[in-house]
């Protein structure tokens, strides 16, 4: 009956990762791995850019032989190679950026319940604070004090989300640090970074995973309002947000093209991540296990 089970719930769960939002996600994905295969134009090199080509409408055939499919933003840059190029950074800032803020969320928030006392009212502290703060003034302030770049943005946004995990894993890691075998295995000569590693964090986990998907999308939309103020990732780095920013002021003659796919692109991965991380949230609910 077990092995049958096990055997249902593994099922249940390849059907749900089989969803068009997965898929879409998947493609994003893929498009962002093989930019450099799929871009028609380096839009990094100055050398593949045709300064009189700028702010060419979808459909205009190149001077080096390929058809701006989508257009050419301001700078004469491909809007399709900007996109495909955009994808890779927006994804590997938000992926790193929520990565490390639940992996540091996730500690505190272990720690804060294991030791509690002292400790759990300096952290959750920290953490009240962060969290009663607006998230955007929150990253103002962070990458004001930065300074714009990939990796200042990535710093800027884990500074934004840790405290998310820590309080959520916190909660589910009080009440396991409350039971039989966390006491059992206290009596015993383990320290205490043992007895977090193999015993409180497993158990605790499942939240963060659950929240993970959700904060990578929180992430791709901070990120992109960052980029679009000009606080975030350089305006001559095709990253998602950045390139809406670059047809923003293009917008009242006509040139829509330059902001509207790229805004689309970046509308339809932050829906993809965020259905998936409900598929995520389902499969991981002890709740929906129910058969």
């Amino acid at each position: 009956m077990t092995i049958m089970t096990s055997l249902r719930l593994s099922q249940r769960r390849i059907r749900g990762a089989l969803t068009l939002p997965n898929g879409v996600l998947a493609l994003f994905v893929l498009a962002a791995i093989t930019a450099p295969v799929l871009a028609p134009q380096n839009p990094y090199d100055m050398l593949q850019i045709l300064g009189w080509e700028a702010s060419s409408p979808p459909g205009t055939m190149s001077g080096n032989g390929y058809r701006y499919l989508l257009g050419t933003d301001g700078l004469g840059r491909d809007i399709a190679s900007c996109i495909l190029y955009g994808l890779r950074i927006s994804l590997v800032v938000s992926v790193v950026s929520a990565a490390a803020a639940a992996a540091i969320g996730l500690t505190l928030g272990v720690v804060a319940a294991y030791f509690g006392r002292w400790v759990d009212a300096v952290i959750m502290r920290a953490v009240d604070l962060q969290l009663s703060l607006p998230t955007m003034l929150v990253a103002l302030i962070a990458i004001v004090t930065l300074g714009p770049g990939v990796d200042r943005i990535i710093l800027a946004l884990i500074i934004v989300q840790w405290a998310t995990y820590a309080r959520v894993v916190r909660s589910v890691a009080l009440s396991e640090a409350g039971k039989p075998y966390v006491d059992a295995v206290r009596t015993m000569p383990l320290s205490h970074g043992r007895i977090i590693l193999r015993h409180l964090l497993p158990n605790s986990i499942a939240p963060a995973i659950t929240l993970l998907p959700i904060e990578i999308g929180h992430a791709v939309a901070l990120e992109a309002t960052l980029s679009f103020l000009g606080l975030g990732v350089p305006m001559d780095q095709p990253s998602l947000g950045s390139t809406v920013a670059n047809g923003f002021q293009y917008l009242l003659t006509g040139q829509y093209w330059i902001s509207l796919f790229p805004g689309f692109a970046l509308f339809a991965l932050i829906a993809a991540i965020n259905f998936a991380g409900e598929d995520v949230r389902r499969l991981w609910d002890p709740r929906s296990r129910s058969l």
